[in-house]
């Protein structure tokens, strides 16, 4: 069953076509690789599908439910959650208050509730506290609880980000870069967890320039080359697809 449909999708700036035309399904339970060279189009996909561009053409689903055009906080709330190739961190808050901050998505509690702090309230921020602490244990860094988002390593930033999104109670995830700046057992070791979230339900749409990572990762794998969709397949099926070598890999076989 789809859990993400784009129909003929596409963003002009100007006489720029950024995407063109793409049509992109994503069953319910994946985990897709979008990949392709830098200005392919891959980021600006995933801002007309999180809300944060409004397309030129075209329509998404997700869920069988329109949000094309929907803001970005109301595509959120709906479950559809992307993190960012530049980690979008509050940098002045510890680890934990990060999480926390995203917990407050789904809190009902209202200002006024919070201003009273009864025993409701504070028996809500425990509970989120919890929430955050497991979180962050499950991507490997509660010891980083205390720290200061923006004096963490950059790969610890990245993970934090990717917990900070886990916290909105997503249905799907888009990763931008999930493994950026990582060491190689820190990537192995952030997309064998990224697995685990979606062994609990969490379909994940990943960009990602690290190659071993997307095809050890990914199901299936759509490429994209100025804006328009030029390979689909098994992670097999697009190492040796002519297009993509040509395109992505410039010719290096070895690189798949």
């Amino acid at each position: 069953m789809a859990i993400l449909e784009l129909k003929e999708l596409s963003k002009h700036f100007g006489h720029l076509v950024a995407v063109n035309e793409l049509d992109l399904t994503v069953e319910d339970g994946e985990i897709r690789g979008l990949i392709g060279p830098n200005g392919s189009g891959k980021t600006t996909t995933f801002n007309l599908v999180s809300g944060f561009l409004t397309p030129t053409k075209g329509r998404v689903f997700f869920q069988g439910e329109e949000v094309t055009g929907l803001p970005a906080h109301v595509v959120a709330r709906r479950g559809l959650v992307r993190t960012f190739q530049l980690t979008a961190l509050f940098r002045e808050l510890t680890a934990l208050q990060n999480v926390i901050m995203a917990c407050h998505l789904h809190t009902e509690l209202g200002l006024f509730q919070q201003f009273l702090r009864g025993s409701g309230t504070r028996q809500r921020e425990r509970e989120m506290e919890e929430k955050a602490l497991a979180l962050l244990d499950s991507m490997g860094i509660a010891d980083k609880k205390d720290e200061i988002a923006g004096d963490l390593p950059h790969g610890h930033q990245r993970a934090l980000g990717i917990v900070s999104a886990l916290a909105t109670e997503p249905r799907m995830l888009l990763l931008d870069e999930p493994v950026g700046g990582m060491t190689p057992a820190e990537a192995k070791e952030t997309m064998d967890r990224i697995k685990m979230v979606r062994d609990r339900g969490v379909t994940v749409l990943l960009v990602e320039h690290d190659m071993k990572t997307v095809m050890t990762t990914c199901e299936k794998i759509t490429c994209m080359n100025f804006g328009n969709k030029i390979a689909e397949g098994t992670p097999q099926e697009i190492s040796m697809h002519q297009d993509v070598i040509d395109a992505y890999l410039g010719g290096d076989t070895e690189a798949c």
